[in-house]
């Protein structure tokens, strides 16, 4: 009863001081002070522009489904939900995204089915939408979980940056409401969101102080990310201290204690990703390819048109397994490895500058004058043209021009010879085909027109962008020692006018020079301050190198210098052992991943298309004996057009499905297997860095397609060459 006595007490006393100060505010400015409460819209803004589309999307299908089928989830799991909504920022509620999980499905079941079975009218499809809105169920419950796995694999790469920024911008100015500030703004998103979210929580009047809308942002990393909530409160707790030094050493401390934890969990998350990454390449590329191997036997006795079972509606079926169940599976085992992916230092994506998205484009300069040209055009064409080539037997038969044939005569093929161009064979219901030579080879260029278009867009997209990224890495990398030297000339009591000349000349021919050089120019001849030379949108040298930590660090020396020459050697030396102790753990993690990404690499590089290219000859090479065999060998011998004794079961034997369409089936799934594994590579190794994901997608799509293409065109001309061999010696 006394203590809480108390405690209106003093805030009584509060109130009145605040209205005392409130008095003499008005009395100063000669005006009064609107109660009105703040409402700061640059959070809000900075979010919807952040927020990708799908996420908005999912938002409004949550809130729809909540309308029409308003299901509340289970008290236990509600605030899990709800835990998980907050985290990603989404503005749905734990009873829409339940109703979501349900809704969902429901219309999966009934309107694929319906749709499927109008289209097709078979019931392999219903089953298909009845098992997909059954499996699906789960993991849309578990969606919200899943997003927010996302992004805190999102946020947690950038909290060693996190902490360097706070640090480094508080040993100058020991306020932790600007450090915040600052590193709201050097950071990308959602790190970013975050911290402007702790500072619009506090301008909203949701939380009275900055220390207390921190903590309750860090209680939300308490079951993910103990070091990053340890290296706040060390840098809180310098706020307290008494003395200078003390309060320097808690400073660093902070980092030192962020950059340790992160090294021990990726050294435990190393050890423990061998076994899902083997699961994930048996399940994924080794099981699938070698199960292909069998097919062709299967394939031969199922088609059959006289019962509707034709060999394009089977191509289907199959399609629908390898391309779209398969993918999806494997897509989503790779983000389940990627979200227990601990904190690291990850890269920023500099693409979305507003000075580097030109450099996203095509550029074709033409005189003075530079054509800015979409890489979505190149990828276009190339890829049209190409699947043009890859359907031409389809649309050779289909306006009724006559099959070519190769080599030496052969009156049992359908084109009178034994290759084919297109190789249409005639059966009850009509030609079924193309199973020519000719056909299956050129069916390559429908995989080509996949792979190497989309892989040149992400190519074209990113080769400008990665190239000035690589520069402004390199000059990271010399950029502590050229700061300690900075730092050194200021020490001496030099200007920092003068002290930018200096050190250019001293490290002339490395990125750090031409840096300083042109830091040094823009003063020289442009007549700019040293923060004007620095970050002038138009002709800083920024523009130039664009990265964060040279901006960062450059800002601190833009506010240090301010409280003299000696301060500011003192900052930039810190920073300069600040991003040597950041890179030196960077490469420690690299050495811990470097086994397995080199694994993944082989995996797709070579490994994965070159047994895809491999199982496409052998299953040419099969399906062209079995063909024949099964056409050929039913007549032989027989009594009133029935097989002969003994080959009964050969004149079993379908038409099979022609290596055409099996191809396109196997190759779009070698593109997607591509696709999936880069992603997942460079998640592990990088974190997100999106700009350095599409890099790789560019090299690896066009590169693994190219050498599949070749493999398998190969071996299916080999292995063509000798199934005539053996069928010649079979029924000679």
């Amino acid at each position: 009863m006394i203590s809480r006595l108390a405690a209106e007490i003093d805030k009584e006393k509060y109130r009145n001081l605040v209205q005392i100060y409130k008095k003499n505010i008005e009395k100063e400015l000669g005006t009064s002070i609107s109660e009105k409460k703040v409402e700061s819209r640059e959070y809000q803004e900075f979010k919807s522009q952040f927020m990708p589309p799908h996420l908005t999307l999912y938002e409004n299908l949550c809130n729809i489904s909540e309308k029409i089928l308003k299901i509340k989830p289970d008290k236990k799991y509600e605030a899990t939900l709800q835990e998980a909504i907050t985290i990603s920022h989404l503005n749905v509620t734990p009873a829409g995204t339940t109703s979501f999980s349900y809704f969902a499905p429901i219309v999966i079941i009934l309107f694929g089915s319906l749709i499927s079975y109008a289209v097709f009218q078979s019931m392999f499809f219903v089953f298909f939408f009845f098992l997909t809105g059954i499996l699906v169920l789960r993991p849309l419950t578990k969606l919200p979980e899943f997003i927010a796995n996302n992004w805190r694999m999102k946020a947690s790469n950038q909290m060693v940056l996190c902490i360097f920024y706070v640090v480094t911008y508080m040993r100058h100015t020991s306020n932790l409401e600007n450090a915040i500030g600052f590193a709201s703004e050097h950071l990308a998103p959602p790190l970013s969101l975050d911290l402007k979210k702790v500072l619009w929580d506090i301008e909203t009047e949701k939380y009275s102080t900055v220390k207390e809308s921190m903590d309750m942002y860090l209680e939300t990393w308490k079951k993910w990310n103990m070091e990053f909530i340890e290296a706040f409160h060390l840098i809180e707790s310098s706020l307290y201290e008494g003395s200078e030094q003390r309060r320097l050493n808690s400073l660093d401390r902070s980092l030192d204690v962020i950059l340790e934890e992160t090294y021990e969990k990726m050294l435990h998350y190393a050890h423990n990703l061998q076994s899902p990454i083997t699961m994930l390449h048996m399940l994924g590329i080794i099981m699938p390819i070698l199960g292909l191997v069998i097919l062709p036997l299967m394939v031969s006795f199922m088609v059959d048109p006289a019962k509707g079972m034709t060999a394009g509606k089977l191509a289907i079926y199959i399609s629908t397994i390898y391309n779209v169940t398969l993918p999806f599976v494997v897509y989503f085992m790779g983000k389940a490895i990627l979200s227990k992916r601990p904190t690291g230092y990850g890269q920023t994506d500099i693409s979305e500058d507003p000075h580097i998205k030109k450099y996203k484009n095509v550029l074709i300069k033409l005189g003075k004058t530079e054509v800015k040209i979409t890489p979505l055009i190149f990828s276009i064409v190339i890829g049209a043209v190409l699947l043009f080539i890859g359907i031409s037997p389809i649309l050779w038969h289909a306006v009724g021009l006559q099959d070519i044939g190769f080599s030496e005569e052969d009156l049992a093929s359908p084109c009178g010879h034994k290759y084919c161009l297109l190789g249409y064979r005639d059966t009850e219901t009509g030609a079924e085909g193309p199973f020519g030579l000719g056909a299956s080879l050129l069916s390559l260029a429908v995989t080509a027109a996949f792979g190497i278009s989309i892989g040149l867009f992400y190519k074209l997209r990113s080769m400008n962008v990665i190239k000035i990224r690589n520069r402004a890495k390199k000059l990271e990398l010399e950029f502590a020692a050229a700061l300690f030297q900075l730092g050194n000339r200021l020490g001496d009591g030099l200007p920092a006018e003068i002290a930018f000349g200096k050190v250019a000349a001293v490290m002339e021919g490395t990125i750090s020079g031409s840096f300083f050089q042109l830091v040094s120019m823009n003063i020289k001849k442009l007549g700019m301050g040293v923060k004007k030379a620095i970050f002038d949108p138009a002709h800083g040298a920024l523009v130039s190198f664009p990265s964060n930590i040279i901006e960062s660090s450059m800002k601190v020396l833009s506010e240090s210098i301010k409280k003299g020459p000696m301060i500011a050697a003192q900052a930039l030396t810190n920073v300069s052992r600040y991003i040597k102790e950041i890179h030196r753990v960077d490469e420690r993690l690299k050495d811990l991943m470097a086994d397995i990404i080199a694994s993944m690499t082989s995996q797709i590089k070579f490994l994965t298309p070159a047994i895809a290219g491999i199982v496409i000859g052998i299953t040419s090479m099969v399906s062209n004996i079995l063909g024949k065999l099964g056409s050929q060998l039913g007549s032989m011998g027989g009594v009133e057009g029935q097989p002969a004794a003994g080959m009964e079961m050969l004149a079993g034997f379908g038409q099979g499905i022609p290596t055409f369409y099996f191809q396109i089936i196997v190759g779009i799934y070698v593109v997607q297997i591509t696709y999936i594994l880069t992603i997942l590579a460079n998640g592990i190794e990088n974190g997100s860095d999106k700009l350095n994901e599409r890099h790789e997608l560019g090299k690896n799509l066009i590169n693994s397609t190219i050498l599949y293409c070749l493999i398998a065109g190969s071996v299916t001309l080999l292995f063509d060459i000798i199934a005539g061999q053996i069928l010649l010696t079979v029924l000679a």
